[in-house]
């Protein structure tokens, strides 16, 4: 079952998401997925070089936007599937349209699961600048690709149409947040749902498949 995860890399109901998506697929043993991560960006208006964290949040949501609270829920929620937010780590709001080169590229080796888990962590847990091509290529490195290629890649300008395209397409599609899913080109599910919602979904796209066209 092809399972479509239409996520941004600084989104982090998307890490939740993801790993919700793991835990229903788990239950599922007798399913070959093929997940594939498709772009979203939360703001393309963020400069190449991105910004300072706090004062785009600041200039964003103002001073009294909640923002303290909100990643305490986050955090909450994140500690439940394994994951440890440092949200006070993170210094810069990056531009996010490498990493999703990055990640175009790693599927092509078979290898886009591990770099987007470690695009999140680098992040949200280490709070690394995933916009700097130097922490980029570090990331594809370890997980078994060539870094050195992947710089020389990121330092041109291959493939930033295509990612453009891409994110644009899941705007025309009516996606406006994520993670949003879409299972089997038949179902699609909004937000990070418990992995509870996400097995009766994946059920529920699987049934539609099985019924021949009308």
């Amino acid at each position: 079952m092809q399972i479509d995860f239409i996520s941004d890399t600084v989104c982090p109901w998307c890490f939740i998401g993801k790993r919700r998506l793991a835990r229903a697929m788990a239950q599922r043993p007798d399913i070959n997925f093929d997940v594939r991560f498709r772009p979203f960006r939360l703001d393309p208006t963020i400069p190449k070089g991105g910004l300072e964290r706090r004062a785009y949040l600041t200039a964003k949501f103002g001073e009294k936007g909640g923002i303290e609270e909100a990643q305490r829920v986050i955090a909450a929620e994140g500690a439940k599937e394994g994951i440890e937010f440092d949200f006070a780590a993170i210094e810069r709001a990056p531009n996010t349209l490498d990493s999703h080169r990055l990640i175009r590229w790693a599927a092509m080796t078979g290898v886009q699961d591990e770099v987007v888990e470690r695009l999140f962590a680098a992040y949200f847990e280490n709070g690394e600048d995933i916009g700097d091509i130097r922490i980029l290529a570090d990331i594809a490195d370890v997980s078994g690709m060539d870094g050195a290629q992947i710089a020389d890649m990121l330092e041109g300008d291959q493939d930033l149409a295509l990612v453009e395209r891409e994110d644009q397409l899941a705007r025309e599609m009516g996606v406006t947040g994520v993670p949003a899913m879409i299972f089997a080109n038949k179902v699609a599910v909004s937000g990070a749902r418990e992995p509870e919602v996400l097995t009766m979904v994946i059920d529920k796209a699987r049934e539609m498949a099985a019924q021949p066209d009308s």
